[in-house]
């Protein structure tokens, strides 16, 4: 633990040492890199851990006039998938109302299913996380723009 508090040091300083704009573009090039590993894993709806999403219930609507796309098809897109960053942050995060809807799926909460509907519990399915392929991404990303920088 020691060792990686001298790592984490080791890399700060060589942070600080990049000009505010190199480390805001390297921020930016992060953040869309975040942007669509994140996107792939929707796309295969698959949770951060690498879990399968938990799939549709099955309803009177299955067999005659089923749902035929992809579930947060919408969501993964640009438009609502922002990222945000600065030269000491990158995000990935959900705007305006789709950000209340993420938040329902991503933690399995209950909402309408419409205006005056019945209320449902939705199943936990992680849109947005941290798994072994990310951090790798954020490290390689780091480690490039270092060597450039040096």
């Amino acid at each position: 633990m020691d060792n990686l508090q001298k790592v984490d040091a080791w890399l700060a300083a060589l942070l600080a040492n990049l000009e505010p704009a190199v480390r805001k573009r390297m921020m930016r090039e992060l953040a869309l890199q975040l942007r669509r590993n994140q996107q792939s894993n929707i796309r295969l709806q698959r949770n951060p851990d690498g879990t399968g999403y938990e799939p549709r219930r099955v309803t009177a609507r299955t067999k005659k006039g089923r749902i035929k796309r992809q579930m947060f098809a919408k969501l993964r897109t640009t438009k609502y998938l922002k990222t945000a960053s600065t030269a000491d942050s990158a995000s990935v995060q959900f705007v305006g109302q789709v950000q209340r809807i993420a938040r329902v799926h991503h933690y399995g909460l209950r909402d309408r299913v419409s205006r005056r509907g019945p209320e449902v519990r939705y199943a936990e399915r992680g849109l947005l996380g941290v798994n072994d392929k990310t951090e790798r991404l954020v490290s390689n990303t780091l480690l490039n723009w270092l060597a450039q920088g040096v």
